[in-house]
Formats: C-alpha cells, sequence, structure tokens
C-alpha cells in the first residue's frame, strides 16, 4: 500500500489487525523488494547514526561562517547543573537538538528526519527518552517506522521541504514525527498518535523559512530545540486524551495550503524574516565580500604562479641555448 493518509494507515491497520509500524515496515518491504531483515537493518543503521552523532559531539568544531557552534555543549553544561526551569529532560531535548543541529552545520554526519535542516528534532526527543526508560533497541526501531509513516503521509498530502513550503515543512514535520513516536513509546494508542501528530503540526503551522545567509544556521539549529520540546508538548497532551478538534489528515491538508501560499520571501530564499533584518543583510555581505576577496586572491596567486613558471621556463631556454 502507499502512505497517502494518516486514514489509510488506521484502516489497514484495522483490516489486517496489526500495529502502526507493522503496517508502514510492510509497506517498505513491498516497495522497496526488500526482507524483513533487510528493512530492520536498515532502520538500525538510521538509530545507530544518530547516537553515533550524538556521542561524537563535542562542541569544538564551528561552522565555516562562524554562527553556529559550541550552543549544545553550553546546554548540556547547564543541564549538568541540575537547575534548569523545564527539568532534566527538557534539558536534555535541548541539548541533544543544538548538538545534532551543529553537526549538520559543521558538515558531520547526521540522519536526514525528515530533512538535514531538521535533523536534530528525532533524535532530541528519542535518544534521551530511550537513556532514561531503557527503552530496548527493538522497540526504538518501531518508533522509528511510526515516525516514518507520519513523515511520508505529510510528504504526500503537504511538503517537507522549506522551499516548498516553509520551516513548518521541515522543523514542523520533524516535530511531528517525533510526537507520533514519542506517543507510540509511552504506550499510546494508533488515535492518540494521530491527535499527537495533529496538536505538533497546529503548533508550528506557518512558520516560515528565513536562513540568514541562506546557511541551514540560524535560526534553523535553535528552531530544532523549540521543534523537538513541541513535540514533547503535543505528545503530552495526546497521551493525557487532549484530542485535535480537526482531524490530523485535514490538519496535513491545511498545513500544505498554508505552504503553497506562502510568500517566496519565507520559502528558503534568504529575502525575507531573519534573513532580512539589519543584522541578517550584514552577515550577508560580509560573507559575500569575504568570497570576493578569497576569489581575489586566488586569481592573483594563480597568476603570480603561472607568471613565475613563465619567466623559470624562459630562463631555463636562455641556459640551454648557451
Amino acid at each position: 500500500m502507499n502512505l497517502d493518509s494518516m486514514r489509510d494507515i488506521l484502516n489497514a491497520m484495522e483490516a489486517e489487525g496489526r500495529e502502526f509500524w507493522e503496517i508502514v515496515l510492510e509497506t517498505d518491504m513491498e516497495n522497496r523488494q526488500v526482507t524483513r531483515e533487510q528493512s530492520m537493518e536498515k532502520m538500525s543503521a538510521v538509530w545507530h547514526a544518530m547516537l553515533d552523532a550524538s556521542a561524537s559531539y563535542t562542541g569544538e568544531r564551528r561552522s565555516l561562517s562562524g554562527l553556529v557552534g559550541g550552543q549544545g555543549a553550553l546546554m548540556r553544561q547547564y543541564a549538568a547543573k541540575g537547575d534548569t526551569i523545564g527539568g532534566d529532560f527538557i534539558a536534555q531535548v535541548i541539548s541533544e537538538a543544538l548538538a545534532m543541529g551543529e553537526c549538520n552545520a559543521c558538515m558531520r554526519r547526521i540522519v536526514a528526519a525528515p530533512t538535514a535542516g531538521a535533523c536534530g528534532v528525532m533524535p532530541a526527543v528519542l535518544i534521551p527518552l530511550s537513556r532514561r526508560d531503557n527503552i530496548p533497541e527493538e522497540k526504538m526501531l518501531q518508533a522509528l517506522y511510526v515516525a516514518t509513516g507520519v513523515g511520508a503521509v505529510i510528504a504526500y498530502k503537504a511538503s517537507i521541504s522549506g522551499a516548498a513550503g516553509g520551516c513548518q515543512a521541515e522543523v514542523g514535520s520533524a516535530s511531528a514525527m517525533a510526537a507520533g513516536a514519542l506517543v507510540y513509546l509511552r504506550g499510546g494508542s494508533a488515535e492518540q498518535i494521530c491527535h499527537g501528530v495533529a496538536m505538533a503540526i497546529k503548533n508550528m503551522m506557518g512558520l516560515v523559512c528565513d536562513p540568514v545567509a541562506g546557511l541551514v544556521e540560524v535560526p534553523c539549529v535553535k528552531r530544532n530545540a523549540g521543534g523537538a520540546v513541541n513535540a514533547v508538548a503535543a505528545a503530552d497532551m495526546a497521551l493525557a486524551g487532549i484530542e485535535s478538534q480537526v482531524p490530523v489528515d485535514e490538519v496535513i491538508d491545511a498545513m500544505g495550503e498554508v505552504g503553497r501560499r506562502m510568500p517566496v520571501e519565507f520559502r528558503e530564499t534568504a529575502l525575507g524574516g531573519l534573513a532580512a533584518t539589519p543584522t541578517g543583510r550584514a552577515v550577508m555581505d560580509k560573507m559575500m565580500n569575504g568570497r570576493k576577496r578569497r576569489r581575489t586572491l586566488t586569481i592573483k596567486d594563480a597568476r603570480w604562479k603561472l607568471e613565475r613558471r613563465t619567466s623559470e621556463g624562459e630562463n631555463k631556454k636562455e641556459e640551454s641555448a648557451q
């Protein structure tokens, strides 16, 4: 089957007597023509890539622009003091989101879930929860299948691209995927998964994509933290029995419409929002001037080397003639 709507997944669950994650797994097996073991092996690789990125983060690297680096380490240090406003778990969620976003900006290996710009949301909620509750890997992989199903539906009905639908399509989608995974891990029903997804999307609907200097750094990294905390809030509300008054598929459709109506300035073009502020423009100008200087130096160096080689060649010819 194709994952065209959340209703399709719920109907398949009822017809086949299987869990949410199993429907997604079987769809992957069918679409990619792989065995159950092969599908699970790939999902395991995804999970371990998230764990490896988290474990190898030190906060020492900086992005080429210098705009990003070290924030995740600062948050970890703050969390270690045990005096955060939101408690230990939320502090870990924030620090993981920042660390993973920095990994992306600093060209380290991450998992695009569903995109590189939103790579911090999923691991930010899943890694701390797996550690706190000692959740076995098999259960974590099942949660990743739940998140995958949610992401596939959003991609089909709306968009997961910032250039097409703004940041609501990237961090918003990641937040919805994370909320669905959290509800599953905490024993929520399929209906509660849908409510968690719907509320996560509604909370981020209309979020614009306005990267300063066109880089996936500011405000992208910190928005990952916001998306992760939003996922926790949406999941907790769903688990408490709070329901979305608008069905999840209609919420996703609305998100798609908002994205299509969003002005081009707010869809990853760096022409509006924070990118168009005086500070944002100053960063862009500084970077462009730096590129021009580097290009000029490169041309001069190349010309100097060429002239030197030509001169040396002529001298050698004269010596040979003599």
